[in-house]
């Protein structure tokens, strides 16, 4: 009997592992209607790596309501959202923030992947990355990587 559960346990993990190694398509599916501008998946690795690389300086701030304390506190630097967020209302005033504060953000397909790379198992809604000598070239890249997505306000005046 117990070995049945183990075998039924070990089954289940894999497919849920399957499951969030989801293809880049699949993730795009999965996002929500104010997710723009939304990073290519070439720029989330980028992001993603940053990420880590500021988890370990803890050079970060993960969750919505940490990082909006902080961004009315005045502090800069890279702000990630995550484009899966359900219900949408929980993070959709903070683009509003980051453009009054001129902060770069984007938005990535997936929560577990941005908690993931904050080095998490609890998927998470929002990221804000710090500078730090340490990662700086990257994070000089990230950043470049955002100011040349089209804006919001941008794509509206397009259509």
């Amino acid at each position: 009997m117990g070995k049945e559960k183990k075998e039924k346990r070990k089954s289940e993990a894999g497919a849920e592992d399957e499951e969030s190694g989801a293809s880049w398509e699949e993730l795009l599916t999965r996002i929500g209607p104010i997710a723009n501008p939304l990073a290519s998946k070439k720029l989330s690795k980028k992001l993603y790596k940053c990420i880590k690389k500021a988890h370990k300086q803890k050079q970060i701030r993960k969750g919505v309501r940490e990082v909006q304390k902080f961004l009315r506190k005045g502090e800069k630097g890279l702000v990630i959202f995550a484009g899966d967020t359900s219900p949408i209302e929980v993070i959709c005033h903070l683009p509003g923030v980051c453009e009054d504060d001129d902060i770069p953000y984007c938005y990535t397909p997936s929560r577990d992947d941005l908690g993931l790379a904050c080095g998490s198992k609890r998927p998470t809604c929002t990221v804000l990355i710090k500078p730090h000598e340490d990662y700086q070239d990257l994070y000089d890249e990230c950043s470049a990587g955002l100011k040349e997505l089209p804006t919001p306000l941008a794509v509206k005046i397009e259509k």
